[in-house]
């Protein structure tokens, strides 16, 4: 499946080194240049994020014929990039760090420019996208009419996720979330004030919580969520069904440079609303990785996509494993059951897991905890079998026996991000998903194969034996 991601690009330029010293003639750090890097910025980080994680993308956007296209073009390779003429000079953002520390950025060619057109190829290459993300950066491509008109349409039928500015133009209505950070919403909530003739006894719209505030916005552009980013503390999601805002926590993380923190959310998040998981639990795994991307060092240490947890081995040790996890900056995702008489649907539910995270560990009734389950004949294999079986599955990191009907004491001492079932599930049903979710996790489903089942696998092994 195709992702496309439309917006403005920029040249950004990473100049590296090291300052030891003062300059003689102002009090400013001398920095001894080590490294010049040039790359794709704007809409462009965001496809090379998607495409360094092994993507399809087609990246809609409008370029300059100058020097800093060329660049652009040459950091966009291995991109699919389909561009208009868009009238300007390209933007060049510069940023100087020393030892990583950002010491001065500055900026060429930003100011504003002629709203740009969109050619039809444009607009044909839209139509083949299973998922969209609009990265807008104030360059007048998303205020485009023709290419609004299309969008609009699209929202009704695949997700789009929208990253606004705040020289932008607003999200088309219907899309699944927009994605603005604390001081953008604010920034939108007293623009909307003084438009609507100012805030009702001097009040200032902009000093709302981080809930008021999304819900306020997705109220103003009738889009389905909207999603305020809270740098360290995580996110506010509110969605338009009347549901109370949704706080997501985000890792303790130490960062030096958050630049490209909402592209790698905003990219997070089409993927997984791509592959058909709820926005609930496509924020909190979208948190985590723009997190975990940060604490690997942002751009600045950008080869062509994140690096994920490594894992090393298989753990016989669940805490410890979900505690490394968690330190790492990494997802943690848990599954449960009795898996008695490993079978196909098994497999194909614990593979899907494992794709949500950076490990999976599995919550298994003990042998005792079946028995009083499903009856006095069962289980067919011993917990320590079942166990072996289990951890042999690559997609398999760590296994936790507990002895109780239910697995809250084990959830209780794991805290997973993601409490995932089969979708034969309902998840606000489920006796432990008030508890996952009173530290910031989240309850989901993957595929259920009514076909496979370890009752039917039994029945048929018993007429033949």
């Amino acid at each position: 499946m195709k992702i496309v991601v439309v917006g403005d690009v920029l040249l950004d330029v990473d100049i590296d080194g090291e300052a030891t010293r003062l300059c003689p003639d102002a009090p400013v750090p001398v920095v001894d240049v080590s490294n010049v890097r040039r790359r794709a910025g704007g809409a462009g980080l965001v496809a090379r994020m998607l495409a360094g994680d092994g993507h399809s993308v087609t990246l809609l956007t409008v370029l300059a014929d100058d020097d800093a296209a060329l660049h652009l073009e040459r950091a966009l390779e291995g991109i699919t990039v389909v561009a208009g003429a868009s009238g300007a000079p390209t933007p060049v953002k510069t940023r100087v760090r020393a030892e990583g520390h950002p010491v001065v950025r500055f900026d060429e060619g930003c100011a504003p420019p002629p709203p740009p057109g969109v050619s039809p190829a444009m607009l044909h290459a839209l139509e083949r996208a299973a998922v969209i993300v609009v990265a807008d950066y104030g360059r007048g491509l998303a205020a485009n009419a023709e290419l609004r008109a299309v969008l609009a349409e699209l929202a009704g039928r695949i997700p789009i996720v929208w990253d606004p500015h705040r020289a932008g133009a607003p999200p088309v209505p219907g899309v699944a979330v927009v994605t603005p950070n604390l001081a953008e919403a604010k920034a939108f909530a007293r623009t909307f004030a003084l438009a609507a003739g100012g805030a009702e006894g001097g009040s200032d719209p902009g000093n709302a919580d981080p809930g008021a505030l999304a819900r306020s916005l997705r109220e103003r552009w009738h889009s389905k969520a909207v999603m305020v980013t809270l740098g360290s503390q995580g996110a506010m999601l509110v969605h338009d069904d009347g549901q109370p805002p949704l706080p997501i926590p985000a890792p303790k993380t130490t960062v030096t440079d958050p630049c490209g923190a909402g592209d790698r959310l905003a990219a997070s998040l089409a993927v997984h609303l791509m592959e058909g998981h709820t926005l609930d639990v496509a924020a909190v795994v979208a948190v985590r990785e723009a997190a975990s991307f940060l604490r690997l060092g942002g751009v600045g240490a950008m080869a062509g996509e994140p690096k994920p947890v490594k894992l090393h081995g298989r753990y016989t040790d669940a805490l410890a494993l979900a505690r490394n996890v968690h330190e790492a900056g990494g997802i943690v995702v848990a599954t449960g059951g009795c898996f008695d008489l490993l079978h196909a649907g098994h497999t194909r539910a614990l593979a899907a897991a494992r794709s949500l995270g950076d490990c999976l560990i599995v919550c298994l009734n003990s042998d005792e905890s079946v028995r009083r389950i499903k009856g006095p004949d069962r289980p067919i294999l011993n917990q320590e079998d079942r166990t072996e079986l289990l951890l042999a599955l690559e997609f398999v990191d760590a296994v936790m026996v507990f002895d109780e009907d239910t697995p809250e004491a084990c959830l209780a001492a794991l805290q997973p991000d993601l409490w995932v079932k089969g979708g034969d599930y309902d998840v606000t049903q489920l006796p432990e998903t008030a508890l996952v979710e009173s530290w910031g996790g989240r309850c989901t489903t993957v595929p259920y194969h009514p076909s496979r089942s370890t009752t039917d696998l039994a029945d048929a092994l018993s007429r033949v034996s």
